[in-house]
């Protein structure tokens, strides 16, 4: 894959504590084509990849530096903003969102993020960190993988108030050198906020469908399809992993997404197709390989259907998307 030059605001709030001139020193080296290289660099910790910030950090970066942020990308990290003042307008997978007061946005590995313009009374924090963060955690998470099929969250008064009070704890924490590297202290104060992030997500599920299991199994489902959909696994064979019947995987899907299994399949296909095109230039056969399809003229039907364009139509169409920034 081409490597890109795209720098990202999920990320770059972590420049608290970083002059001006190193800001510019960084994105003026010509080995920081490689995006994880210059995340990973800025870490605020010594052994894992954490960032923290706000808004008004970013408020102070040269306007020429800030408008890198502006296109859409991707990157290895887990990317959450709490939006604390002024709804704004984000573009997450080709699909805008209204991010309102008071709510949660979380992106999480591959995912494409275009960020809105930082304008006067918007505020918000950040954090970042890498997938790794989260073998350290005593607990899973499953909002994580996103079940409702929904990525904003949120929050009542007072859960808002101890969210708000987290993030500018950890970042705090982060930014103090008696305290930055002290991994124990920075990982209970992680667990806490993704703790918050989990209750709410769930807050109003049907206590039904919390007693039986379904989401649990959506759940593995989608896990299932995010490590196997570059193979086509069949619908039979999913099924009898997750030890169940045609039927029952059928009812499930269809309850929590909408679609049947075999459509969230081919969605999740055409998905990375677009991401993939967001970065390089492929022919359909190329891409319909990569994605274990046998017969490329099927999946450009495919493409074409899911997408609206035919694959050279869409190339431009994601062109145009990046110079408009």
């Amino acid at each position: 894959m081409t490597q890109t030059n795209y720098l990202y605001i999920d990320d770059v709030s972590c420049f608290k504590g970083f002059t001006r001139f190193n800001v510019k020193k960084t994105l003026n080296k010509k080995n920081v084509s490689d995006l994880k290289k210059f995340i990973d660099g800025l870490s605020q910790h010594n052994e894992l990849v954490i960032l923290t910030g706000s808004s008004q950090q970013l408020a102070a970066l040269p306007k020429s530096f800030y408008k890198k942020f502006l296109t859409p990308h991707k990157g290895e990290h887990y990317f959450f903003l709490f939006n604390e003042q002024e709804p704004a307008r984000h573009q997450l997978d080709l699909q805008h969102i209204q991010l309102s007061t008071g709510e949660l946005l979380f992106v999480v590995p591959n995912q494409i993020h275009t960020s809105p313009p930082l304008k006067k009374g918007i505020k918000f924090s950040a954090l970042s960190f890498e997938p790794r963060c989260l073998a350290l955690l005593p607990r899973q998470f499953s909002f994580l993988i996103d079940p409702l099929n929904r990525q904003t969250i949120s929050f009542d008064n007072e859960s808002r108030q101890r969210v708000k009070i987290l993030f500018q704890t950890l970042g705090q924490l982060l930014h103090a050198d008696k305290t930055r590297n002290n991994i124990d202290i920075i990982l209970v104060y992680i667990n806490a906020l993704l703790t918050e992030f989990d209750n709410a997500y769930f807050k109003n599920i049907n206590a039904k469908q919390i007693t039986g299991n379904k989401i649990s199994k959506y759940t593995q489902f989608k896990v299932i399809i995010e490590a196997e959909f570059k193979k086509q696994p069949s619908v039979n064979s999913i099924a009898e992993k997750l030890l169940l019947s045609q039927n029952q995987l059928y009812a499930i899907v269809k309850e929590f997404s909408g679609q049947s299994p075999k459509e969230y399949l081919i969605q999740r296909s055409m998905l990375e197709a677009q991401r993939i095109l967001f970065y390089e230039k492929s022919t359909a056969k190329e891409l319909a390989y990569e994605l274990g399809f046998a017969d490329p003229d099927y999946f450009s039907r495919l493409f074409k259907k899911y997408t609206g364009k035919n694959i050279s139509k869409f190339q431009i169409h994601i062109q145009d998307l990046s110079r408009q920034k």
